[in-house]
């Protein structure tokens, strides 16, 4: 909470005093929106509790004080802010119509939205990483993941998600805005709020579009070269159950890898190719990508990862027995 005060007053020294911004919601869907709000709200509860949960359950049970859910709770708090600096503004829009939001708060928006968006990236691959060494070099991994290794990692997915999306704020506050301030969605983000300004947005949109876009595809490129070895090592295994054991250490992974990867690459791929598509289709694909990995994540983790599943029956159904 603090840090977002801090960074509405930065963003509030912008040179150009913009009005506030009206979110509309779904354009063409509104006879629905209510209807659309009530998952939307479930959704975000069910990512509120199961993400709060999953950092409670690791913060306090020592035996999982181990990088890969170091890496977990990273990934966990980084969905509560996706969730929370988003969906609650959408579902008020589905429920109350169109909202209003000032310059800075839009802009304070944009930016944690895009930012967890990096973050999320890169903690994914920090997890193929400890994955990658869990399995290829299981005898070496404390001493090759050792506590300093680790806050390296950190410091360099903080910063280097920072070093990426903070300029987009700036590309934002530069710009005059002397039209209409109505934005056909249900949040901010940069070329959406871009499009409103009455000056060329070229850099906008090369740097929305081109960064972004190079960060993640580094990104998979580098998860994939992790899983190719680590198939690799996985078939050259001696035993069936060794191999069988190995698969499933990553199947939680790589089904998170998915859920945030595919819509994302199809928003991206609808938003230049999909001309034909309908406007509303592609905003209700961006809320859904913002809603539901945030709310499937810990569940899937807490489904496939053994220590994780046994620990939430213990604290939470048996503890609730005595």
């Amino acid at each position: 909470m603090i840090l977002e005060k801090t960074m509405m007053a930065t963003f509030n020294l912008s040179s150009f005093n913009s009005g506030p911004f009206l979110l509309l919601g779904i354009p063409g869907l509104e006879q629905f929106h209510i209807w659309i709000g009530i998952p939307f709200f479930i959704i975000y509860l069910v990512a509120l509790v199961s993400n709060s949960a999953l950092l409670y359950l690791i913060y306090m049970e020592r035996r999982l004080h181990e990088p890969m859910f170091f890496f977990l709770s990273m990934l966990a708090a980084t969905d509560l802010i996706l969730s929370n600096t988003c969906v609650p503004k959408t579902f008020s829009i589905f429920w109350l119509g169109p909202q209003e939001i000032t310059f800075p708060g839009c802009l304070t928006q944009m930016f944690f939205l895009h930012y967890s968006f990096a973050m999320d990236s890169a903690i994914l691959l920090a997890m193929a990483f400890d994955h990658y060494v869990a399995i290829c070099f299981p005898l070496r991994y404390t001493t090759i993941l050792t506590r300093q290794i680790i806050t390296k990692i950190v410091i360099g997915i903080v910063s280097r998600s920072f070093c990426i999306i903070f300029p987009c704020v700036f590309l934002l506050k530069r710009l005059p805005f002397c039209q209409t301030l109505i934005i056909p969605h249900t949040y901010c983000e940069h070329i959406g709020v871009a499009q409103l300004a009455c000056e060329d947005i070229s850099i906008n949109i090369w740097y929305g579009f081109a960064v972004p876009i190079v960060t993640v595809t580094s990104d998979l490129i580098l998860i994939g070269i992790s899983y190719a070895l680590i198939l690799h090592t996985i078939f050259n295994l001696p035993s069936q159950d060794a191999r069988w054991k190995a698969l499933n250490t990553c199947g939680s992974h790589v089904c998170v890898i998915l859920i945030f990867y595919t819509p994302a690459m199809f928003s991206v791929l609808t938003h230049r190719f999909g001309h034909n598509i309908p406007h509303s289709f592609h905003i209700l694909i961006a809320n859904l990508y913002v809603a539901i990995p945030p709310a499937l994540n810990p569940i899937i983790y807490g489904v496939k990862t053994k220590d994780i599943r046994e620990k939430i029956i213990l604290l939470f159904f048996l503890r609730g027995t005595k």
